[in-house]
């Protein structure tokens, strides 16, 4: 029996042939593009084209025709098969072009910023508005293929050759900044399920806006040819509840933006205080001043 991965919503399923479940905006609207306009009209078109075949097989042969036609010039045909492409190509481009100017739409001032960066042959996911802490992300290895006591992939971790030790973990619901390098040479950051791929190239910062609408667990891959181990570089993205996320990042070691260390509690009246936990003064010029040593006596 199949594993059941309960939150792995975003990862590719037995005889799926259409484009995986979408679970950001643009990739719910790329795939109504997909499903709602070009398909239709690719069928339309291909059913034509086929009609018109069939049509001169039947009509146009020897033994149907033996005196073949001289027509040489036909207005109305002319016409009709120049504006028809013109206006089929014009249907596709607007939603197209739309679809593009919303992957490249900035993210906005309060999106959580990640920065992904591709090495030979593994991830590391810096969080620079949460202390700047990198998490490395290596796939992980079957049983079979690890020392004894050495992690290795399991069913709960994902399929194989996808899973990794570590996930990036980002908020669901909340606008994202994805932002990639390389350390090395050319990689690229691939999602299928969140319609996002952004090419991670060595001295250059490239950057999209990503917003994942449902808490759960995102496979990917490395979609760039980057070397010998290119096909062992998975990519999972975990998707939690702010409030979890928020205690992950906790967990990290990392601080959520805009937190501050609470204040020390007053001591109860009566109570001395510690001179390492009574608050400083504020320094003056006079403070500044270290006091004469008092001469011993004798």
């Amino acid at each position: 029996m199949p594993p059941d991965y309960k939150n792995s919503v975003g990862m590719p399923k037995p005889k799926e042939i259409d484009f995986q479940e979408q679970f950001s905006d643009n990739g719910q609207y790329a795939k109504w593009i997909n499903n709602t306009v070009l398909l239709p009209i690719i069928t339309i078109i291909s059913l034509f084209v086929l009609g018109l075949l069939f049509m001169v097989i039947l009509r146009f042969n020897r033994r149907a025709n033996p005196v073949p036609s001289k027509t040489t010039h036909n207005t109305f045909i002319e016409v009709v098969w120049t504006l028809v492409p013109v206006l089929i190509l014009l249907g596709i481009a607007y939603p197209s072009l739309d679809l593009l100017a919303k992957q490249f739409k900035p993210a906005p001032a309060n999106a959580v910023t990640i920065k992904a960066t591709g090495y030979q042959w593994y991830w590391g996911f810096t969080y620079p508005d949460h202390g700047g802490f990198e998490v490395v992300s290596n796939m992980l290895k079957e049983e079979g293929d690890v020392a004894k006591g050495e992690r290795f992939r399991t069913e709960n971790d994902g399929p194989k050759l996808m899973a990794s030790d570590n996930r990036m973990v980002v908020p669901a619901g909340v606008p994202l900044r994805i932002q990639t390098t390389a350390a090395d040479v050319i990689h690229a950051f691939a999602v299928p399920s969140l319609w996002f791929k952004l090419d991670a190239v060595p001295g250059r910062l490239n950057e999209k806006s990503l917003t994942i609408t449902k808490p759960g667990v995102y496979f990917g891959q490395c979609s760039e040819l980057c070397g010998a181990r290119h096909a062992f570089m998975p990519i999972v993205v975990e998707a939690l509840p702010p409030e979890k996320f928020a205690a992950w990042v906790k967990a990290q070691g990392g601080t959520m933006p805009g937190a501050t260390k609470p204040a020390p509690a007053a001591a109860p009246a009566g109570e001395n205080v510690p001179a390492s936990a009574a608050p400083a003064a504020a320094a003056t010029p006079i403070d500044t001043v270290a006091a004469p040593v008092a001469a011993p006596t004798k």
